[in-house]
């Protein structure tokens, strides 16, 4: 049926298939799919989800395929629904400081288009160059620039969504304020393409302000030190644009994958930035805040220095792969229960015998734990994360809800974090979150599998 109606937008080949069962996360689904659909339009989708509400076949919505927990992953007797040629720029209105865009289009080109009309769209996960903006929709990515600017929750004013049945609704509104009737677009995003199949995005934006720039290094004699010191930045006021900081272990990978010279032994590192017209003034005051906190500060003016600071934090992940096999986790915590939580990092690696190098969006107490261990992956990419990892993963999920977090701030829950959703919502939310799912897709046709476990 799928070949009648929507003809070579079908793909069986092998590897299309094969490449669809997995994402940047390592983890593949069991199987392959059916078939991969590369919709080209919003009726291609309509269509697509017709056939598969017919037929009771699953569908698996994928974008660029960069998610790290699972939730695009397509198995064994379901379709993969692409989107990732839908990726036109449908409108920009500068006057109103909007665009509508598909949801194939990447992060990054879509920010150098705005950048000609003097516009920007703020979420800026670390895969904008790589991931769809209907990917961070998805997700409700985040990003270095979000204790500022805010995650893609606050960037999203409406959005176009296909139902199971192939219904197309249109959520939100094009104004600044709204409230008329329930916020479904808000529901929508971080669902995870259970709800629905966004095909469609109403973006805010923000005018691009000519302006200074201002970034600071500051080492600390440990990560703790470190959490420490920004907790203070944030308790003092300041908002800097971006708040980063990596322990030893993740500052040390770093530095030896760019050739740099190695650092102190157990130090960690705050780079923060500010911007806008008061940045060197609100500049001074953080490195003011950072010494007293016990921090050896410096200071840049110079944007491109500024930029090879921050691409020591950008470049976390392959050094990562230097280290061995990564389990790159995502735990968020209150601010101030930052440097409990690295205490708790560091207990994990105590008890477990394991190696967790961390960085975190200091800004809003957002974590990457990376778990390290011996193990190969396929062709694929695709790895066998051992039980001794999950383990150690378990004791410091149930760590950041202890104080007072939660599971994921960014990447999703997926297939990856699905068995402890119900500690962190209670039985009852989650039950009420499963009914919510049941009310959009009755067939629950919509990426089985995925953020809730029976």
């Amino acid at each position: 049926m799928l070949r009648a109606a929507l003809g070579d937008r079908v793909d069986t080949s092998e590897r299309a298939r094969a490449d669809a069962r997995a994402d940047k996360s390592g983890h593949a689904a069991s199987g392959t799919p059916l078939a991969v659909v590369h919709a080209a339009s919003v009726a291609d989708v309509q269509e697509t989800l017709r056939i598969a509400t017919a037929t009771s076949t699953p569908v698996v919505p994928r974008g660029a395929g960069t998610g790290l927990a699972g939730a695009a992953n397509a198995g064994a007797g379901e379709i993969a629904l692409s989107l990732r040629g839908m990726d036109r720029i449908l409108e920009v209105r500068p006057d109103d400081l909007l665009a509508v865009v598909e949801p194939g289009i990447l992060n990054a080109d879509l920010n150098a288009a705005l950048a000609e009309e003097g516009l920007w769209w703020a979420p800026d996960p670390a895969s904008r160059a790589i991931s769809t903006v209907g990917g961070n929709i998805a997700t409700g990515a985040g990003g270095l620039l979000c204790a500022k600017y805010g995650v893609v929750r606050d960037a999203v004013l409406g959005v176009d969504l296909v139902l199971a049945d192939g219904r197309l609704l249109t959520l939100g509104r094009r104004t600044v304020k709204g409230v008329s009737g329930l916020d479904l677009t808000a529901l929508v995003i971080g669902s995870e393409g259970t709800l629905g199949v966004v095909v469609g995005a109403t973006l805010k934006l923000r005018r691009l302000i000519p302006g200074e720039v201002c970034t600071l290094a500051a080492t600390f004699a440990d990560v703790r030190t470190a959490a420490e010191a920004s907790a203070a930045v944030t308790a003092s006021g300041a908002q800097p644009a971006i708040m980063e900081l990596m322990d030893a272990a993740s500052l040390a990978a770093v530095h030896a994958l760019l050739l740099l010279d190695p650092p102190t032994p157990g130090a960690a590192q705050l780079t923060i930035q500010t911007d806008g017209p008061a940045a060197m003034a609100e500049a001074g005051e953080i490195a003011e805040v950072l010494r007293t906190a016990g921090g050896t500060v410096t200071v840049s003016r110079d944007r491109e220095e500024g930029e090879r600071l921050l691409a020591i934090r950008r470049s976390m992940h392959p050094a990562m792969e230097t280290l061995g096999t990564t389990l790159i986790e995502d735990v968020s915590v209150p601010r101030s229960a930052l440097p409990a939580m690295f205490d708790e990092i560091a207990r994990v690696e105590r008890e477990h015998g394991v190696v967790i190098p961390t960085v975190a969006h200091a800004g809003d107490g957002n974590l990457h734990p990376n778990f390290i261990f011996a193990g190969e992956r396929d062709a694929a990419g695709i790895v066998e994360v051992p039980a001794y990892i999950w383990d150690a993963a378990d004791d410091l999920f149930r760590a950041a809800l202890r104080l007072g977090g939660t599971l994921t701030g960014e990447h999703g829950v997926g297939v990856l974090k699905s068995r402890w959703l119900v500690d962190e919502l209670g039985a009852d939310q989650w039950e009420l979150q499963r009914q919510i799912m049941r009310a959009f897709d009755p067939l629950g046709i919509l990426n089985p599998g995925k953020v809730f476990v029976s």
